[in-house]
């Protein structure tokens, strides 16, 4: 069938121009579009928009803070937020919206930050809620806070480049002159393309004294002045200084904060009045609900949000009976109330992306505010350097004022006064414009003998600023002074408490675990099994690996913990209840692996906590015992690996469990053996303790095992008891030399 005319394909395109510009995009490889399309686009989003810089601040704070200085809204009183977003869009080419949002976020009444930049007037919202909208910009009002004196210190002195804005018809700082390490103290988070940046607050006294103490000595130990991060909705820290310390060092890491709450009896209630700064007051309700609505929270009759002009406050109605501070630990174990803050340091240096620990934030910072303060002292010098110089051309004209009046007066053109005077007196043309543009009634002796006595102070000021500008101790004293000044201006106590991780309790799942009576069972090669006693009585004959053995086996219940032992001197810690129940024909769980040990790592002996009552004996190849108490293994943290579970001094040969004082009897390698009570040994307190000495070695001699005397062949008990350690004992006899079957069950 034949195609209607307007269905026919399209003619051959016969222009070389557009043939080859379809071949060019045909042929434009995926490398060259990610270099000519993306890339740009990427440095843009980096380097103009999400990463801060040194002085703490993105482009778009930047641009917001420094218009509204230019606005006069510093001293000035308030304006309308609406004028302030409007005039920033001189500097920055985006929507109303977005430059409001920024606004609001760096206000006061909006408590985003500890040391906010806007001092605010009208309903901004709040950080930690998440549906409390804040007010059109019609109809709230902002002026500069008193703190952005010290941004704007000196701006006009060529402290920082300007550069032209987005049209070219006004100039912009580069950054912000800022008097202290701003980067620091306002939390600040940006999401770029292909990295982020998200940097907790610090207490402002903390971080300007931590400076003030880094300038002075470079080996200052940052963690003595700045304790932990601060935020401005408060709540508390759970500080644990290794993570504190990495995060200090890498500028990554993450640590938790958690809500603080008080009790009403009277009332019986729970008001929640601080939460963490990374959840808002909706989240934690949402969850709450959630929670209650599975049943997995039955101690709470009601929830309500009570927050007022007053501050935050969440009010939980407990159930007759409830115990508030197991509840509070249930909650912050399952709700937002205790959260995650995730730290990641990248800030922008020279327009590259840094990821900084704190010590090169303050390196970085201090460079740069030399650079800073060396340019002010280079603009002050050359202005007085100007000065002096007009006031050595007025010292000539001292010598002969009338001179200089006939010169003048005398000169037909006025454009040759300025010429005449040059002749005249030897000067130059800018102190001749000087020494013209007096005013009449000053050209008496008295006047420029004041004006020239100025040349004396000029000169002791230039030298000394001269001196400063070489001296990088004096220009560190003056960074110094200015951080002491904002310090005792505008510091201000913590928001953030701090407790510390091994103090706090946490809710425990315990009763949620079944319990029942299981038998443990421990290879030589690490290998775990759970048999419950019907399974056992059932099952058929143990099953081990090749070259495989029972280690030690023993009673126990579902909910019993587990101390378990390897060769470095460490201990895991794991709930039975943790393992599956499995039967004797199965290999069991290889322990290294699901207790996540070090490569190369064995498991050497294995105790059953039983409420961290009782002793543990710990043989020494050396001849030497330790009696160490189990509670010295207790921890208050959910700590899952504990070092330092015993002496490294010498390896270890045996671990009997303790109860209550028995007979023990010890081999050596030498062929001999001592019977004692182990009430001989007395405990110690400290897990790492060296033990003391129970048997008396000759050379090259060594304690090769020791074993409870009821699991022993010996006979001749007698011979070999001793009353007091150390012994060198008595060669064993060869019907002593039996060793009884431990039976399984």
């Amino acid at each position: 069938m034949a195609r209607k005319k307007d269905e026919q394909a399209p003619k051959k395109v016969n222009n070389p121009d557009v043939v080859g510009l379809r071949a060019e995009i045909l042929e434009q490889g995926i490398t060259e579009t990610l270099e000519v399309n993306y890339m740009p686009y990427a440095m843009s989003v980096i380097v103009s928009r999400a990463i801060p810089e040194i002085d703490g601040f993105k482009p778009s704070h930047r641009k917001i803070l420094y218009t509204m200085y230019k606005m006069g809204l510093l001293t000035g009183g308030r304006t309308k937020s609406a004028n302030i977003v409007g005039q920033t869009m001189r500097l920055n080419p985006h929507g109303d919206s977005a430059i409001y949002e920024t606004l609001v976020r760096l206000s006061k009444g909006h408590e985003a930050l500890l040391a906010p930049f806007v001092d605010s007037k009208g309903n901004f919202g709040k950080v930690y809620s998440r549906d409390m909208a804040y007010a059109a910009s019609r109809y709230t009002e902002a002026k500069l806070a008193p703190i952005c004196s010290e941004l704007f210190r000196d701006i006009d002195q060529d402290v920082v480049d300007f550069v032209d804005n987005y049209d070219g018809t006004m100039k912009e700082p580069t950054l912000l002159p800022t008097t202290f390490p701003n980067v620091l103290v306002s939390a600040n988070m940006g999401i770029a393309v292909g990295m982020a940046s998200q940097i907790c607050g610090f207490n402002l006294a903390e971080v300007c004294q931590t400076a003030i103490d880094y300038i002075n000595d470079p080996l200052h130990n940052i963690m003595s002045t700045l304790l932990a991060p601060d935020f401005s909705t408060g709540g508390e820290i759970i500080y644990d200084p290794a993570e504190i310390e990495a995060i200090y060092k890498t500028g990554r890491g993450s640590f938790k904060l958690r809500a603080r709450w008080r009790y009403i009896k009277k009332e019986n209630i729970i008001e929640v009045y601080e939460i963490p700064y990374s959840t808002t007051v909706e989240a934690i309700m949402d969850k709450v609900a959630e929670l209650i609505k599975q049943g997995r929270i039955k101690e709470i009759n009601d929830m309500r949000d009570e927050t007022d002009l007053n501050g935050l406050k969440l009010a939980i109605d407990l159930k007759r009976g409830v115990d508030p501070e197991k509840l509070m630990q249930k909650l912050f174990k399952m709700t937002p109330l205790m959260d995650s803050f995730s730290c990641n340091f990248n800030i922008l240096i020279a327009g590259i992306p840094r990821v900084m620990g704190i010590a090169e934030i303050l390196d970085e910072w201090t460079a740069w505010r030399i650079d800073c303060v060396r340019r002010r002292v280079y603009f002050e010098l050359t202005k007085k350097k100007e000065k002096l110089h007009l006031l050595k051309g007025l010292k000539r004209i001292l010598l002969d004022i009338d001179k200089a009046i006939s010169i003048i007066r005398n000169t037909e053109v006025e454009a040759e006064v300025v010429p005449n005077l040059m002749i005249g007196f030897g000067i130059d043309e800018l102190q001749a414009e000087f020494v013209a543009d007096i005013k009449l009634r000053n050209i008496n002796k008295e006047y420029i003998l004041k004006r020239v006595e100025e040349t004396e102070t000029l000169e002791k000021d230039i030298a000394d600023l001269e001196d400063l500008l070489q001296s990088r101790r004096r220009i560190k004293a003056v960074i110094i002074e200015e951080l002491k000044n904002v310090m005792k201006k505008y510091g201000a106590p913590r928001r953030t408490g701090i407790v510390y991780a091994d103090e706090v309790e946490h809710y425990s799942e315990e009763e949620h675990i079944e319990d029942y009576e299981v038998n443990i069972f421990l290879s030589r090669e690490g290998y775990f099994k759970k048999i419950t006693p019907l399974s056992l009585r059932m099952g058929g004959e143990q099953k081990y690996k090749e070259n495989d053995s029972l280690l030690l086996s023993f009673e126990a219940t579902n909910r019993d913990e587990l101390l378990i032992f390897t060769d470095r001197q460490q201990c895991y810690k794991a709930k039975v209840s943790d393992f599956e129940d499995t039967k004797a024909s199965a290999l069991g769980t290889y322990l290294p692996s699901h207790l996540g040990m070090d490569a190369g790592e064995n498991v050497v002996y294995m105790a059953n906590a039983r409420d961290y009552k009782g002793s543990l004996l710990f043989f020494f190849e050396n001849g030497k015992a330790a009696r160490v108490p189990v509670s010295a293994y207790e921890t208050k943290a959910n700590r899952r690996k504990l070092t330092g579970a015993y002496s490294d001094k010498s390896p270890l040969k045996a671990v009997i469990e303790l109860t209550e004082d028995m007979e023990v009897a010890v081999y050596s390698t030498d062929g001999r053996a001592i019977i004692f009570n182990t009430a001989l040994i007395a405990p110690k307190t400290t897990r790492t303790t060296q033990g003391v000495s129970i048997m008396a070695l000759k050379a090259r001699r060594k304690l090769k095992s020791a074993r409870p005397l009821s699991a022993t062949g010996i006979q001749n008990v007698s011979r070999y008891r001793v009353r007091n350690l150390p012994a060198a004992g008595a060669l064993l006899r060869e019907e002593d030399l039996e060793e009884k079957q431990m039976s399984l069950l």
